[in-house]
């Protein structure tokens, strides 16, 4: 059991903070194991259950190369405190014109350091780029963002992950969801949060109904098991991929609450679905947890109902 969850450094949509504990319940993982993700976003999941073994992996070459700048040690906590000073001090004096400042910069140098900063003073923490691969979040109109206590959180989330690194066999890659998948074994768990069809439009890369069959057809080629985090249903609307793509899966729920999106609506309490493709009731929170198994078939009014 997680007795506390860590936040990490980056911030991304739909960080699963809040269904790590669930998730560490339900998952089979132990010291031979190694754990993979193909969409590592913030890596919050796999950050925390911290297994022995991991491959971390992502599209976005930036979450990456941060990460990998903390592991080698060319980026440590002394040094992300001493720039997020820096840099904040400035956005204080300047406001937005230093946001667009390092934005600019950014998009033209790709420091770490620079994503870093932009993901914590931009418009709700998005992640977001445009088809030239730039950067084009607007500014969070937070000239104070980067006070004292604010810099020392992201500081003491970078010191966490200075203490892990040294213990673990981690790897983190800029490759797709279809090769990190193909590198698991029957031995090896996925674990895998894939923009959320019909939701995220403003992935690194754009995620839609082809996409997410070719995540289906390569997590079900892969003799590793896994478990996928999408969205079911909220006070708008329902996600009827679950039934259409994911039909045969095991299926876990629980309500989530997003603080992070770019329209009042997106910021609202959500069905969340673990899918997976073994039975629940055989991990660790087996008598813990409400689940079912989605029919391998459609019924007809299922049929009906979407068309």
């Amino acid at each position: 059991m997680i007795e506390k969850v860590y936040v990490p450094p980056i911030k991304i949509q739909g960080i699963k903070t809040k269904l790590v504990q669930l998730i560490s319940e339900a998952v089979y993982i132990d010291e031979n194991t190694v754990w993979y993700e193909p969409f590592m976003g913030s890596g919050v999941v796999g950050l925390n259950l911290a297994p022995k073994r991991a491959v971390f992996a992502d599209t976005n070459p930036y979450v990456i190369e941060l990460y990998n700048n903390i592991k080698s040690g060319k980026i440590n906590a002394y040094i992300v405190r001493e720039f997020l000073e820096r840099e904040g001090k400035l956005l204080e004096e300047k406001d937005e014109k230093h946001y667009y400042y390092i934005r600019d910069r950014f998009n033209e140098e790709h420091n770490p350091l620079d994503f870093l900063f932009l993901n914590r003073s931009c418009f709700n923490g998005m992640i977001r780029f445009n088809k030239n691969y730039k950067f084009n979040v607007p500014y969070g109109h937070k000239p104070q963002r980067f006070a004292k206590a604010y810099v020392t959180k992201i500081v003491n989330q970078v010191k966490r992950l200075e203490t892990i690194f040294p213990e673990k066999d981690w790897q983190f890659k800029c490759q797709s969801f279809e090769d990190t998948i193909r590198e698991a074994t029957e031995a090896d768990f996925i674990y895998c949060d894939p923009p959320y069809i019909g939701r995220h439009v403003d992935y690194y890369d754009s995620w839609d109904e082809e996409r997410e069959v070719m995540l289906r057809d390569a997590l079900f080629a892969s003799k590793a098991k896994f478990m996928l985090s999408t969205w079911e249903e909220n006070k708008y609307r329902k996600n009827n991929y679950i039934d259409t793509i994911w039909h045969g899966c095991y299926k876990l729920n629980q309500e989530h609450f997003y603080h992070v999106g770019a329209k009042e609506k997106n910021r609202n309490s959500m069905m969340e679905a673990l899918l997976m493709n073994y039975d629940p009731a055989t991990a660790k929170c087996r008598d813990k947890m409400q689940y079912e198994q989605l029919s391998f078939g459609l019924s007809e009014e299922k049929k009906q109902a979407l068309g």
